[in-house]
């Protein structure tokens, strides 16, 4: 049995076939049902990777690597493969994911990882001290130190950056909104803008795939 499996973008529609996506209700066609789009945003379940599409499955790549041997070997990996195969200027290098986990051995990387997936979940610092089964001060001051983000920053940089794949999709930004956890639209809209110094449908416009 695989220690590890997992996919990119839609390869998680392979794994739902296969009955692999655990916990994971599926249609008669095979293809997984509502809880589908988190697997595509990116996770880490257990034996289960998987990430959003063929950029972010570099992120994924990398964080295997830092899981497997340690932060340092995948920096040095990220530096040769960056000269190659360097994003646009408006992709991060890297994922508030794979930032987090290259600091080290985090003892918030399940956390990290229930954040990705559950992006339209409440996820102030109560609710998350409550799943990390911390008091909000302590849970506060270790996540700083682990992630080198406040919770609300984290939170920000990765429903925004799951936004930005969103609307690289072509999706609307209702949709996104929803998705991410930054509705209504005009939420999404102020943050998107502040970020990233442009308008969402304007972005969406510029770089849909289709």
């Amino acid at each position: 049995m695989a220690e590890r499996f997992g996919s990119v973008c839609t390869g998680g529609f392979l794994l739902a076939a296969l009955g692999l996506l655990d916990a994971i209700e599926s249609r008669p066609t095979g293809i997984p049902a509502r809880r589908l789009p988190k697997a595509f945003r990116g996770m880490v379940d257990g034996r289960l990777w998987t990430s959003a599409g063929v950029t972010t499955g570099i992120d994924m790549a990398l964080a295997m690597i830092a899981h497997d041997l340690d932060a340092i070997i995948a920096g040095e990996v990220a530096k040769r493969l960056i000269l190659y195969a360097r994003r646009p200027g408006y992709q991060s290098q890297f994922s508030p994911l794979l930032q987090a986990q290259l600091k080290g051995d985090s003892p918030f990387a399940d956390l990290i990882g229930w954040i990705q997936a559950n992006l339209a979940a409440p996820l102030d610092v109560p609710s998350l001290a409550a799943r990390a089964g911390m008091t909000e001060r302590s849970f506060h001051r270790k996540f700083v130190a682990a992630t080198g983000q406040t919770p609300a920053r984290f939170v920000e940089i990765a429903r925004l950056d799951a936004a930005r794949m969103l609307l690289s999709r072509g999706l609307s930004l209702k949709s996104v909104a929803a998705q991410v956890g930054l509705f209504p639209p005009v939420r999404l809209t102020e943050a998107f803008e502040r970020r990233f110094r442009v308008a969402p449908r304007l972005f969406r416009d510029m770089h849909a795939e289709f």
